[in-house]
């Protein structure tokens, strides 16, 4: 298996975009943190001599990638260099991804679909019409970079009255990494917001050089340590169903199923709806806003 390379030992490849630079960059931090966490014995390698980095070696990726030490390099260190999908196969399966981190690993190395499809660049009437019909359960409309697009009463439960804050603290990354009525009412907040960041990550791949997207991040790891911390794990996640508790001042412990409803072909802008797990959280979500 032999991958195809534009650069040469010590020339300098031609700079093609600051999105191509954002995404070498972040692909080569992406498998440096993987390589870095997988013992040789996972791999069927021997415990040879003292080793003074975590991991595997970049040559023995390479060996088991059935790639070139010299082109896995360059990989690593973010180079300018063409990548086959035989190939990036070949390293997802060397180091042991699993399917959030190889569809990550295939998006930062530009083997998605050029011309990719936009989501849903708006909330239409029909969207505002199902949110209303969910209640009394709440249910919020958001976007891949988790900015809270539209809402029905019941939720401002969850968040608050986000029509007092300002539009660029409308966002639950923001809520769930600063001082906010989302973060004191969501009981597993530290946990839960693990998964925001994964999740966030594996959207901004697709958006590593969009102004918004860069003015979020910035925000939030100025704002965060916590954040940042997290960040620098380069973890990633699907978009998934799942449970969420909340303690809400007024209405009681509501266990809730929280569903995603797509609004594009791709996995971004979509309705979240919070249902009841039990009957006691069923009959208290009688007791969240009716109107905004």
């Amino acid at each position: 298996m032999t991958p195809v390379a534009q650069a040469r030992p010590g020339s300098a490849a031609p700079h093609r975009s600051t999105s191509g630079d954002a995404r070498r960059h972040d692909l080569a931090a992406f498998l440096r943190s993987r390589r870095e966490r997988i013992a040789p014995e996972q791999v069927g390698l021997p415990m040879t001599g003292r080793r003074r980095t975590p991991g595997l070696r970049r040559e023995e990726v390479a060996q088991l990638a059935a790639v070139g030490v010299t082109w896995y390099t360059w990989l690593e260190q973010g180079r300018d260099i063409q990548v086959s999908t035989q190939v990036l196969d070949a390293v997802a399966r060397a180091l042991l991804l699993d399917p959030s981190e190889r569809a990550h690993l295939f998006t930062l190395a530009g083997a998605e679909d050029p011309a990719p499809i936009q989501d849903c660049p708006s909330v239409t009437p029909s969207v505002r019409l199902v949110l209303d019909q969910l209640a009394p359960y709440p249910a919020v409309v958001l976007n891949a970079r988790y900015d809270v697009l539209a809402y029905n009463a019941q939720y401002t439960g969850f968040v608050g009255r986000l029509d007092e804050l300002p539009p660029e603290d409308r966002n639950l990354m923001w809520l769930a990494f600063t001082d906010s009525h989302f973060r004191q009412v969501l009981i597993d907040y530290r946990t839960e917001r693990l998964g925001m960041v994964a999740r966030f990550r594996a959207a901004m791949a697709d958006h590593s050089a969009g102004p918004a997207w860069k003015t979020l991040l910035a925000r939030v790891r100025k704002a965060s340590p916590d954040f940042e911390e997290e960040w620098q794990r380069h973890e990633v996640m699907r978009p998934s169903n799942g449970i969420k508790r909340f303690q809400v001042p007024g209405v009681g412990l509501l266990r809730c199923e929280y569903t995603n409803f797509w609004l594009s072909p791709r996995l971004g802008t979509r309705i979240v709806s919070y249902t009841p797990l039990d009957e006691e959280t069923r009959a208290l979500m009688d007791k969240l806003p009716t109107s905004l």
